[in-house]
């Protein structure tokens, strides 16, 4: 979703596109000097992140960006826009970098060590989630409990 806005922008180093969609026949005509990985399994995929400076989501639509997640967890920093998704992953850390000029985003996210990507992406394992929900468990007195299953 909206990789245009990645790929038409100058950056350092290369660009490498992961996935595939009725598009990619055109967006591989239109930039023909990007990388294009086609679509990966899991194991293929995290040795991308890993291998990667920075994670560019350029989606200005998505609710939630769990490869922004995967991406941190391989501790590769993420570039985005300062939208809900990215903003309910990120919020204020600093493990990323949002700006509404993607290129100055990806320049700030460059500059990220990757075990604060890491370290940001562990607040949201299984593990964190967890000991979360736990926190907020309370018990519920014999007698009302009683009650709720009779109502």
């Amino acid at each position: 979703k909206n990789i245009n806005a990645f790929l038409e922008i100058d950056l350092p180093g290369s660009k490498w596109v992961v996935g595939d969609g009725p598009a990619m026949a055109e967006i591989k005509q239109k930039y023909p000097n990007i990388n294009y990985l086609g679509v990966l399994q899991q194991d293929e995929l995290a040795k991308v992140y890993a291998a990667a400076d920075v994670f560019v989501f350029p989606s200005k639509t998505d609710t939630f960006g769990l490869v922004l997640l995967e991406a941190m967890a391989c501790g590769t920093p993420v570039a985005a826009y300062p939208v809900t998704g990215p903003i309910d992953v990120l919020g204020n850390s600093p493990a990323g970098a949002m700006h509404e000029d993607l290129r100055e985003a990806c320049m700030q996210a460059l500059r990220i060590p990757r075990e604060v990507a890491r370290a940001h992406a562990e607040k949201f394992s299984w593990r964190a989630a967890s000991e979360q929900f736990a926190v907020h468990l309370k018990p519920v007195p014999q007698a009302q409990a009683h009650a709720t299953a009779l109502a």
